[in-house]
Formats: C-alpha cells, sequence, structure tokens
C-alpha cells in the first residue's frame, strides 16, 4: 500500500468563485518547490503525459499542481487563461509563468521557484531549472504570469509521510540495483532483523550487504521502507559500480569539501553521472525520486 505524503494537508482546498484561485493555506512553499524538483531530470516529449518516457511542459505543470490537489488545464494556453494575472516584479514561488517560443502566442508554462528561477519541462534537457531572465533564451520570450494558488511560509506538516509513488525507498534502490548489476538475489534468508526472507526485499537486500554495499544502521537494520538521501545514494553507487575519479568535476555549492559525501559526489559528476539541479547544487540533503534513481542507473548502464 502507498503511502501518501502530500494529500492529506490539502484537503482544506477551498475554491473562490469568480477569482479562479485556491486558497492554499495548508500548502506551504516548501510543498510546491519539493514536488516540483522531485521530476528534475525527466526526459520531454512533445504530447507526453508519463514521468519516465516523457512529459511535456503542460503535462508537467499539470502533474506538480495535481499533487497538491489542484486541478490545471492540459495544455499551456488554456493554462494561461486561468487564475489571476502577476506582474513579473509580483512574482511568488507557484506562480505559473509562460513563453512564447514558437512565435505564435503562449507555448511553453514553468513553475516559478524564486530568485528569478523557474522550472519546467524544457524540449532540450527535460525538466530543469532556468532564469525568467535569461538574456540568451527565455528573457525575451516571457509573456506573462498567472497565480492558480497561494502557498504559504508556513503550516508545515508534522509527522509527514513519504509518497513512495514519487520517491524512492531503500527498499527500491536494492531491488533496482540488484537487478542492474545481475546479481544472485536466491537467498532470501537476510541477516538484517528487520526483513523477513517473505518480504520483496530480501534477496536484493542480501545480496548487496554481500558484496559490502549496504550494511545496515547502528542496530543492523536495513529499513527498507525508509527514504534515500541523493548522498546516501552517491555512496551506494560509487561502491556498487565501483566508481573511480575521472578528471576534475563540477563543484556544488551544498557540498564542501567538508562534507562527508563530497568524494563520493565528486565522483559521479567526474563520470557524469549527474549535473546537479541546475541551480549550482547537488541536492545532497534532498530525498532521491524514482525518476532520478532510473536516470542514474541508466547512465551507469551506458
Amino acid at each position: 500500500m502507498k503511502k501518501k505524503w502530500l494529500l492529506p494537508i490539502f484537503a482544506s482546498f477551498m475554491f473562490f468563485t469568480g477569482m479562479g484561485i485556491h486558497d492554499a493555506k495548508a500548502a506551504t512553499i516548501a510543498d510546491i518547490t519539493n514536488t516540483a524538483k522531485a521530476y528534475i531530470g525527466a526526459p520531454y516529449k512533445y504530447g507526453g503525459t508519463d514521468i519516465k518516457t516523457g512529459i511535456d511542459c503542460s503535462a508537467y505543470t499539470q502533474l506538480v499542481y495535481s499533487k497538491l490537489g489542484i486541478s490545471l488545464e492540459r495544455t499551456s494556453k488554456a493554462q494561461y487563461q486561468q487564475g489571476t494575472s502577476i506582474s513579473k516584479d509580483n512574482l511568488k514561488t507557484g506562480d505559473l509563468v509562460f513563453f512564447n517560443t514558437s512565435g505564435n502566442g503562449v507555448s511553453h508554462v514553468g513553475i516559478y521557484i524564486g530568485d528569478n528561477s523557474f522550472i519546467s519541462a524544457t524540449t532540450s534537457s527535460g525538466v530543469k531549472v532556468d532564469s525568467v531572465n535569461d538574456p540568451y533564451y527565455w528573457g525575451s520570450r516571457y509573456v506573462g504570469a498567472k497565480r492558480i494558488a497561494s502557498f504559504s511560509d508556513y503550516g508545515e506538516v508534522k509527522d509527514a509521510e513519504i509518497d513512495f509513488s514519487i520517491y524512492a525507498s531503500r527498499g527500491e534502490v536494492a531491488l533496482r540495483l540488484a537487478n542492474k548489476l545481475h546479481l544472485d538475489t536466491s537467498n532470501t534468508n537476510s541477516s538484517f532483523p528487520d526483513i523477513k526472507p517473505s518480504s520483496k526485499y530480501a534477496g536484493a537486500a542480501e545480496a548487496l550487504k554481500k558484496i559490502g554495499v549496504f550494511t545496515g544502521d547502528d542496530n543492523g537494520k536495513f529499513n527498507p521502507g525508509s527514504p534515500m538521501t541523493r548522498g546516501q545514494l552517491s555512496k551506494v553507487l560509487v561502491e556498487a559500480f565501483h566508481l573511480t575519479q575521472q578528471g576534475t568535476a563540477e563543484q556544488f555549492i551544498d557540498v564542501p569539501g567538508s562534507h562527508w559525501a563530497n568524494n563520493y559526489v565528486a565522483i559521479l559528476a567526474s563520470n557524469k553521472v549527474t549535473v546537479g539541479k541546475g541551480d549550482g547544487t547537488f541536492g545532497v540533503n534532498d530525498n532521491v525520486t524514482l525518476v532520478q534513481l532510473e536516470a542514474f542507473i541508466q547512465r551507469l548502464a551506458q
């Protein structure tokens, strides 16, 4: 049974007739930005609606908003007819920003995430972060913005659970790695006290322990239902695929030389497994998404 993370806090959404604005007081800025960034790296496909095989710009914004309990129309032109117009000087996190990339009016949409940045599904790089004022492309193609919902700086949810339809659990990481490495997973007599032989993770977890990738926590537990951060995954991937440094690597501002994951992240970057989140950070403490996990593994398999 999939755990729910976002839905409970949005149950109180209300729609104001005539304004077209959702009262998202229960939703925070962190909720919209974290949900939007969860899909960074997802591939682009014109007309696509699947985050794994390819998604276009308006399907992406529709998907992100749907995770917050908010309905958007399917196309960028239709989404431009929703909400309330907002001037560029008054943009707030969560506003939809629109661009003319075809020469025929609104043809691209993204989600503003603050600091003059927005995130969208681009034809060139899939879901990524760009500057609204980018002088080389986006700046001159900006059309306008619409506020569909207002997001609070407060209201953090206590005891929030992770939605594992988006994020990768440690058990899921084990399953996918064992499969990609073609490990023998027939031994389901797990030495981890929190994994029963009947668990679908038993064989994979034990196989990865055998090659030294997973050793368990201080109590020897595997914690298959817990999320994994991007920093933790970098260590697992480097050790699982026996990666080594390949020349110089991009430096990320959130992974300084003193950080425990610096070497692992640098090795991933030097092997072109990651280019970060597009804003100068790696997202070392972010929970890794299923899309990101699959992208990393696919790049390692090339």
